[in-house]
Parts: C-alpha cells; sequence; structure tokens
C-alpha cells in the first residue's frame, strides 16, 4: 500500500512538466523557442542556466512571457503572450526546471 501511494504521489508530480510542454505547444511558444536549441530566441535550457539561482526568477520570467521583453537575448523581442497569469507562471515553473 505505501509502495502504491508513493507511485500515484510519484506520477502527480510528474505531470505538471508534461502538462507544461504541452502549454507551451499550445500557445505557440515551440515556434520561436526549442528544448535544447534556438530558434528566433534562446532554448529553454539557456533561459534556465541563466535565471539560475537568480532571486525573483520565476516571477520575472512569468511578466516576460505574458509582457514580452526585448533586448535580452538580442536584438529580436519577444512580443507579448495572450496567456493569463496562471498559464504565465506554470510556463515559468516548467522553464526553470529545464536542465
Amino acid at each position: 500500500m505505501k509502495m502504491t501511494t508513493l507511485a500515484i504521489l510519484g506520477l502527480v508530480l510528474s505531470m505538471p512538466a508534461m502538462a507544461s510542454e504541452e502549454l507551451a505547444k499550445a500557445k505557440n511558444c515551440m515556434t520561436c523557442h526549442a528544448l535544447n536549441k534556438k530558434i528566433v530566441g534562446p532554448s529553454y535550457q539557456e533561459i534556465a542556466a541563466k535565471r539560475s539561482g537568480e532571486k525573483g526568477a520565476e516571477a520575472a520570467l512569468a511578466a516576460k512571457i505574458k509582457n514580452g521583453s526585448k533586448d535580452e537575448w538580442g536584438k529580436v523581442p519577444m512580443p507579448a503572450n495572450q496567456v493569463t497569469d496562471a498559464e504565465a507562471a506554470t510556463l515559468a515553473k516548467w522553464v526553470l526546471s529545464i536542465k
């Protein structure tokens, strides 16, 4: 019984990462970003590495996802995205979890 509970907990904890990748696809984030290579914007691995250990990184990244940004990764600006605050937070958390 104890093992079953741990197995279920493990599945539940792994679900947000998969759901977040699906959210990134649904919100067209993957058009400009990939997990491990630059497309138009930096890879998610590059973003996570740059923000690693940065205080307030999740909130700052969520704001950039929602409102867009410019001059951080070069001359091409990232436009604002049609996401809710909750979706932006979910995406930011997911991006920062990528190694």
